[in-house]
């Protein structure tokens, strides 16, 4: 009885690794077909019977689709806020008491617009006083060069009246600048955010007196990854959604090339048209980032397969119809699929039997249109 159940416990095995056997090869499909083919007189099969040899597997068949090229500029969301264009918190040059403000809060300015006047009647009086003085050494100068001329004024002399006119020049011009500094002007043309003195403040050097914003352009302030930041360039394209609702285009006008230190993400400013100043600076804004465009293809998420060193890649087919893997970029990933870059010109890209093929394996390839495979796809 032993040797009984022992015999059986052996042909199980054996039946068990002849059908894993059979599984691997694939040849698991059609099986009657094929017999039925195989005993035709004539057939390749029947022909290796008769002759002793082995009949060549037949070729696996695989499903491709020529690859349809299209541009596609790569997309990139971020987050980021706008910024004035130019910001300028303007402050007092000199110490005095305010005797002129000359704009105000929501003001529309142009450069060298008077923001603010001192008082500065002692300032005033070293200027004139220096101008008597300049004139009185110029004259002083002008009639020692001619007695000079005619033997009447020794030289030392002369050296002397023209050291005392370069003094008074001198003079004059520290009491025009020390008038000058009585007087704030606007940088640039701007909107006035603030205005932070009083008429008849006494103020310091350095005191803040307004802020002048430049909201045309507006600035909207991004951070992109490292790892997207190369698909970025000056001068590029960029639509921006701002929490209002708004959507705007704009062009990418700064790409910073230090990455932040804490998030290792590159400062990007997007420039956008603002001629009425209804767009305020530190809205919040979503922005969509365009980088130029390559020529790419549109595949199945499906048909993404990674190869034995772990890249990227689909399987293809040539005109010899040896399959092959080509490794691709991905660009996006949309509704219709993913787009991909690196897809060679001359191949067919295998939708349908994809994972059950090898690099160099020769295959029977069934072409079928774009359509059908969109057709296909849930």
């Amino acid at each position: 009885m032993a040797t009984f159940f022992k015999a059986h416990r052996i042909a199980a095995t054996v039946v068990l690794v002849v059908a894993a056997a059979w599984v691997a090869t694939g040849e698991f499909s059609a099986v009657g077909s094929q017999e039925a083919k195989a005993a035709e007189p004539g057939s390749p099969a029947a022909d290796a019977s008769v002759s002793g040899t082995v009949a060549p597997a037949p070729l696996r068949t695989v499903a491709a689709v020529v690859p349809v090229f299209a541009d596609h500029a790569r997309e990139i969301r971020i987050s980021g806020a706008t910024a004035a264009d130019k910001s300028a918190v303007l402050a007092a040059r000199s110490d005095g008491i305010v005797e002129t403000l000359g704009v105000a809060q929501g003001d529309e300015i142009t450069a060298d617009t008077l923001v603010l006047k001192l008082v500065g009647a002692d300032v005033a009086a070293s200027v004139a006083t220096a101008e008597v003085a300049l004139a009185q050494a110029t004259q002083e100068l002008v009639v020692g060069e001619k007695l000079y001329a005619r033997g009447g004024l020794a030289e030392l002399e002369l050296t002397t009246r023209r050291s005392a006119k370069a003094a008074a020049d001198a003079a004059l011009q520290q009491a025009q600048s020390a008038e000058d500094r009585l007087l704030l002007k606007a940088p640039f043309a701007g909107t006035v955010d603030s205005v932070d003195v009083e008429l008849g403040e006494w103020v310091q050097s350095g005191t803040p007196i307004a802020t002048v914003l430049s909201l045309d352009p507006i600035v909207v302030k991004a951070e992109v990854s490292e790892r997207e930041v190369a698909f970025v360039s000056i001068g590029g394209q960029a639509r921006v959604r701002l929490v209002s609702g708004v959507e705007m285009e704009g062009t990418i006008r700064h790409v910073a090339k230090q990455a932040s230190v804490g998030t290792r993400t590159f400062v990007v400013e997007v420039a956008l048209p603002n001629p009425d100043r209804s767009i305020g600076s530190g809205m919040t804004a979503e922005v969509r980032l365009f980088a130029a465009p390559v020529p790419a293809v549109s595949v199945p998420r499906s048909v993404i397969t990674l190869s034995e060193d772990g890249l990227i890649g689909l399987r293809v087919v040539g005109p010899d119809n040896i399959a092959q893997f080509a490794p691709v970029t991905l660009l996006d990933d949309t509704a219709s699929g993913m787009i991909v870059t690196g897809v060679p010109a001359d191949v067919r890209i295998i939708v349908a039997g994809q994972d059950l093929v090898r690099d160099g394996e020769k295959v029977t390839v069934t072409e079928v249109s774009a359509a059908d495979v969109a057709k296909a796809q849930p």
